[in-house]
């Protein structure tokens, strides 16, 4: 007899579920925008998505249709989102570039951060923000916050 494992293989501890207001529209962007490969997608009834899984990297993004029936309203409908989800990537100049001609906005510029990134921030077409790095220098905790404390205050 074979022991179901408690964390599904390929699934990570933190996982984030968007909602968005058309998941289907949303797979396809996230594949032109980062690369992403479908893994799945549960229609419901009258065709709006249930559940759907994007794996992007590494990492499994899941996604469902917005649906205010279920509770699930997206950050469109909601005129915004105290959520940013970050993404980690060998070049984030290409896929900053990737995202925004995929229908990304760009929110803040790539730039070289202290605390020893190459950041830059974007708000896909469905309201969900993105940050997008790459790492370009190792940077100790003292030398980031004497640097936070000299440039953010």
């Amino acid at each position: 007899m074979s022991q179901v494992k408690p964390i599904p293989e390929g699934m990570h501890t933190v996982t984030p579920h968007l909602i968005c207001a058309d998941a289907a529209k949303a797979i396809e962007f996230y594949k032109q925008a980062f690369n992403a490969t479908e893994m799945m997608r549960l229609a419901g009834p009258g065709g709006k998505l249930m559940h759907a899984c994007v794996q992007i990297g590494d990492s499994l993004v899941m996604l469902v249709d917005e649906n205010p029936q279920w509770g699930c309203v997206g950050p469109l409908a909601l005129k915004g989102s105290p959520v940013t989800i970050h993404l980690q990537v060998e070049n984030v100049d290409a896929v900053f570039a990737q995202a925004v001609k995929a229908g990304a906005k760009a929110t803040m510029p790539i730039e070289n951060m202290f605390w020893g990134d190459r950041y830059g921030r974007i708000e896909d077409p469905f309201g969900h923000q993105w940050s997008i790095a790459t790492h370009v220098r190792d940077v100790s905790t003292e030398e980031t916050q004497q640097a936070a404390e000299k440039g953010c205050g």
